[in-house]
């Protein structure tokens, strides 16, 4: 699947002292999104750590657009946007399941690695093929959308 989607309940562990999602679930939200997204492709963690090889975090960036509270119901959804030799680019959006309201875009930009030495690898061309890159925005807004109301 090109494009990978879950439903989230916002509940009382995921806010902060103003009672909106705070950015550090956001995170743990997007770590588990690219986790889920590799293992329905059928890359589990499992996998990397046989081949000795995996991802690590070298960037996050979010942007918040509207607060998310709790009882919100939230489509939340992640694409591989880009590759480089030995990094690529996941985007993940979060819509407020109610009313399609944007609360946060999202990207990091990972790194690929070899995990005795630590030291960036060529992303390899099965892992790429099974990861189609979803560049057109268009497509991911009409995705969403009939994910949100299916």
């Amino acid at each position: 699947m090109r494009i990978f989607t879950q439903r989230l309940v916002v509940d009382e562990r995921d806010v902060d002292m103003q009672q909106r999602v705070s950015n550090i679930r956001y995170v743990e939200w997007m770590q588990d999104l690219a986790v889920a997204h590799s293992t329905a492709q059928g890359w589990s963690m499992e996998r990397y750590a046989a081949a000795g090889q995996g991802w690590v975090v070298y960037r996050h960036t979010i942007t918040y657009k509207r607060p998310a509270v709790v009882g919100d119901g939230i489509l939340a959804a992640t694409w591989v946007a880009e590759y480089a030799s030995r990094q690529c680019l996941r985007r993940y959006r979060f819509l407020r399941q109610a009313d399609g309201a944007l609360l946060a875009d999202a990207e990091t930009a990972w790194v690929y690695i070899d995990m005795k030495t630590g030291g960036a690898i060529r992303v390899p061309d099965d892992l790429r093929r099974d990861f189609a890159v979803v560049d057109d925005e268009a497509e991911v807004r009409a995705f969403l959308e009939q994910a949100r109301l299916a």
